[in-house]
């Protein structure tokens, strides 16, 4: 448990740059992302957040920041994609994540399995592992905490049914989770600027989340055009 908190003191009040690419973006790459989070550490990252567990095993061979390791899957009956199944979750701590993070939504898992449920046989399997909340509203980051989460985030603030259309990064959500939470709160989703960067930490959150800002230039190519398209 001692390196449990030397992980997250190692986060603590820093960058965490999301290093993603799925099969139909032009970086998908195990490589690629490696390269990408080697550069995200000499630039001053804190942490990683990978996708899959080939990304995950190729970035640490290459950088020596704890690792947010998640497994995006998509199934028919169920809108949770990160780390969906109790298959993904083993994939990526046999790929030695240090923290794993897990959709705690309040919506169904895949064949109609309850959070609460999956969480609790993901405990018992891995009582040591640091497990990371992608929650989307105060009410689901304050139930993943009492359920045994060790961190919380604001992943799918924006990107759930519940949340569609709230502005990101949500600023009144980071404050508020900040005040009353006991576990450690990662903004995630939205922030684009080192202004915002540096507004979510002062909301009092233990460290931040960026991805598409910093590693995905197709996105950032498409707000420069737009901006002079306007």
């Amino acid at each position: 448990m001692n390196q449990n908190k030397e992980i997250l003191d190692q986060i603590r009040g820093g960058l965490v740059v999301s290093c993603q690419a799925l099969s139909t973006e032009p970086l998908y790459s195990s490589y690629i992302m490696s390269r990408m989070a080697y550069a995200a550490q000499l630039g001053g990252a804190v942490g990683i957040r990978a996708n899959t567990p080939e990304d995950i095993i190729e970035i640490k061979k290459t950088v020596n920041l704890p690792v947010i390791g998640l497994y995006k899957q998509v199934f028919e009956d169920s809108d949770v994609y990160i780390t969906p199944t109790i298959e993904a979750v083993r994939d990526i701590v046999a790929a030695n994540a240090e923290i794993i993070a897990i959709d705690a939504t309040n919506r169904l898992r895949p064949h109609g399995i309850s959070l609460d449920d999956f969480f609790k046989e993901v405990r018992e399997m891995y009582p040591n592992q640091l497990f990371m909340a992608d929650c989307a509203t105060y009410e689901e980051a304050i139930h993943a905490y009492e359920i045994g989460f060790d961190l919380v985030g604001t992943t799918l603030c924006g990107y759930t049914e519940q949340t569609k259309g709230v502005a990101i990064p949500n600023f009144e959500l980071l404050q508020k989770l900040a005040n009353y939470s006991k576990i450690p709160v990662i903004a995630e989703g939205g922030i684009w600027s080192p202004e915002q960067l540096k507004q979510a930490l002062e909301c009092g959150v233990h460290a931040a989340v960026v991805g598409t800002a910093i590693t995905r230039p197709m996105d950032i190519t498409k707000r420069y055009v737009q901006a002079i398209q306007k």
